[in-house]
């Protein structure tokens, strides 16, 4: 399989500059609101500043892949003095919470670092942190290439997994012949 060069978007978190003024999720809900900017509601951002206001502790997650299950990952984490727990770091919508869903249908959300056309130079939220706590960054990495399937592929799997290579093969063998002929 051949590699290719990808462009790889992330936006880095700097959780010690946090200070929960929650900028962020505010300018993510107006901005995926239909028609955008018409209405603001922090459930439907895509990102979320996790608190826990007696211990100070502010820490922005993005939303990420939907997970069917309720994970069993249920560990604290001290850093810098500070208290967390694993589903604070978690990107998941999931069945054991309310973050990451849209609030009216109970759907999935995904940070799409606000893709538009025209595109944006950096998502909303890096624009519009205050204490430059989101940093956008690009990168490219070498990865596998994708090998999408057209129909006849598609069709050609079927076929292959129903009568076997062999019978499909001759069959592919004997029409080409006779459509040379």
């Amino acid at each position: 399989m051949a590699k290719i060069r990808k462009k790889i978007k992330t936006i880095k978190v700097d959780a010690d500059k946090c200070n929960g003024c929650r900028a962020c999720e505010i300018i993510c809900s107006a901005y995926h609101s239909t028609p955008k900017y018409s209405s603001v509601n922090p459930a439907r951002a895509r990102i979320h500043v996790i608190s826990h206001r007696l211990k100070n502790i502010w820490l922005p997650v993005f939303a990420g892949e939907y997970a069917p299950a309720e994970c069993l990952g249920r560990d604290k984490y001290v850093i810098d003095g500070k208290e967390y727990e694993e589903c604070s770091f978690c990107r998941a919508s999931c069945p054991s919470r309310d973050f990451f869903k849209e609030p009216d249908s109970g759907l999935p959300l995904k940070c799409d670092m606000c893709e538009s056309d025209p595109p944006l130079s950096t998502p909303m939220c890096v624009q519009k942190c205050l204490n430059d706590v989101l940093i956008y960054e690009e990168r490219e990495e070498e990865v596998e290439e994708e090998v999408k399937l057209d129909d006849v592929e598609i069709g050609l799997e079927s076929m292959i997994d129903k009568y076997g290579f062999q019978a499909v093969m001759d069959t592919v063998s004997r029409m080409s012949a006779s459509k040379k002929g």
